[in-house]
């Protein structure tokens, strides 16, 4: 369910990701997603772009089979909505109860068209980076061994999360594993195997709060299957 906070007549502070961005005299309004709410469908117009305040995202597309593959998690001072056409490309959802910042795309990029080299290149930066993304995340699927796909989400999220002491997941393993193209029980069976390896310990009722003991070791299982070396 979407909750609106407050009113676009009256312009809000803009985060300092998007600094160059907000020059553009767009308006930005705060809305709030419950947990599960839709906050905009694939095919729908890509009218707006995102900046997540507080909470998580997932986007996904359903497959012809009606599986879901997620496509990424987005976390605090993730932006989304940025598309290169007319309509969004994956549905997103609030994983958690989550505060987002909404600016309409046509006024956001409407300086773009003078000349404006600052803003320009910081969408070019946003567009790198979700490239960037993509093309990990199809390295990732690629893996040979589940172990290896678990390993090397658990250090998307450490690095992502700036390495907590104790790292608190807002995610399922369902949301995982659908992240992984794996089955729940085969992510289950691998973050108990890195486990019963010393690597993490599991906390919690859900075990959504994982501490990681060997993050050198857990390297060297996520980076295997590229044939890299493990690092020093």
């Amino acid at each position: 369910m979407l909750v609106r906070v407050n009113s676009n007549k009256t312009a809000k502070p803009v985060p300092s990701q998007l600094s160059e961005l907000a020059r553009q005299n767009a308006v930005w309004s705060e809305f709030k997603y419950r947990r599960g709410s839709e906050i905009f469908g694939e095919a729908e117009p890509a009218d707006y772009v995102y900046q997540i305040r507080e909470g998580a995202v997932r986007t996904y597309k359903r497959l012809s089979d009606g599986r879901r593959q997620i496509g990424a998690f987005h976390l605090r001072g993730d932006i989304l909505g940025v598309e290169n056409g007319e309509i969004y490309r994956f549905t997103a959802e609030a994983i958690v109860n989550t505060t987002v910042w909404i600016a309409m795309s046509q006024s956001l990029f409407a300086g773009l068209g003078k000349a404006d080299i600052p803003a320009a290149n910081h969408v070019r930066d946003l567009i790198t980076r979700t490239l960037e993304h993509m093309e990990n995340h199809l390295l990732l699927l690629g893996r040979q061994t589940a172990l290896e796909r678990t390993a090397a989400f658990l250090l998307e999220m450490d690095r992502r999360l700036q390495q907590p002491a104790l790292m608190i997941l807002p995610m399922c393993r369902r949301d995982i594993a659908d992240y992984l193209g794996l089955t729940l029980e085969t992510v289950s069976r691998a973050l108990s195997t890195l486990r019963d390896r010393g690597i993490l310990s599991l906390e919690g009722k859900m075990q959504r709060k994982i501490a990681l003991h060997d993050r050198p070791k857990l390297a060297e299982i996520a980076l295997a299957a590229r044939g890299m070396p493990p690092p020093k």
